[in-house]
């Protein structure tokens, strides 16, 4: 991993000793106080800066442990009060395009697993476990010829009855005769559509 600083621009809009930058320069010049060379400079160095210093945590909590093993009553905290805290920018590690290729085909697959079971149980050619759309389209036909069928039958009894009924005037007078001979006839008519039906339907069904 990088070692990313953290950094403290110490503001100089303080002035006397609550300046962070002043105290930093007190303590330098304290008596008592043994910094290394490398430090001191290191301070010294960020002390001239004209525009907001940079001070970064390691160098503080190095300065810190000096204070202290030369018996100095300073917190670290009294070094950085005023200051403000600055972190280093997050450098986001370019994408590896193979792996990125790979995780491509992983979600790819995975969806298609997930899709494959959930239609699992979904047929288009089935409606349930017994009866596929070729056999119930077969039912609906069969269901339409038969009410056709019944429509024809419906309709050749009330055209022979009218037939009858209106034909019979000239042999009748009463209206009672007229009907009951317009009845037998639309009977008969009706039988021997009957009987045809019957004889059709058997040949359908392969019935001798």
């Amino acid at each position: 991993k990088r070692y990313c600083p953290v950094t403290f621009p110490l503001k100089r809009k303080y002035l006397g000793t609550s300046d962070p930058v002043t105290r930093v320069s007190k303590l330098l010049k304290k008596e008592g106080v043994s910094v290394p060379t490398e430090l001191r400079k290191e301070l010294e160095h960020i002390i001239e800066q004209e525009q907001s210093p940079i001070l970064s945590f390691r160098t503080a909590r190095t300065f810190h442990k000096y204070l202290q093993d030369n018996g100095q009553p300073f917190y670290l905290n009294e070094l950085l009060e005023d200051s403000s805290l600055h972190l280093p920018k997050v450098e986001t590690p370019p994408r590896n395009p193979v792996l990125v290729a790979r995780l491509e085909r992983i979600k790819a697959k995975l969806a298609n697993e997930e899709y494959n079971r959930i239609t699992r149980n979904v047929n288009s050619q089935v409606i349930n476990r017994r009866e596929t759309l070729a056999d119930f389209g077969r039912e609906v036909r069969s269901a339409k010829a038969a009410v056709i069928t019944v429509f024809n039958f419906l309709v050749t009894v009330a055209a022979t009855f009218a037939c009858a009924y209106l034909g019979s005037q000239y042999i009748f007078t009463e209206t009672t005769a007229r009907v009951i001979s317009a009845v037998i006839a639309a009977s008969v008519v009706g039988l021997a559509e009957l009987y045809v039906l019957v004889r059709t339907m058997e040949g359908e069904l392969g019935e001798p």
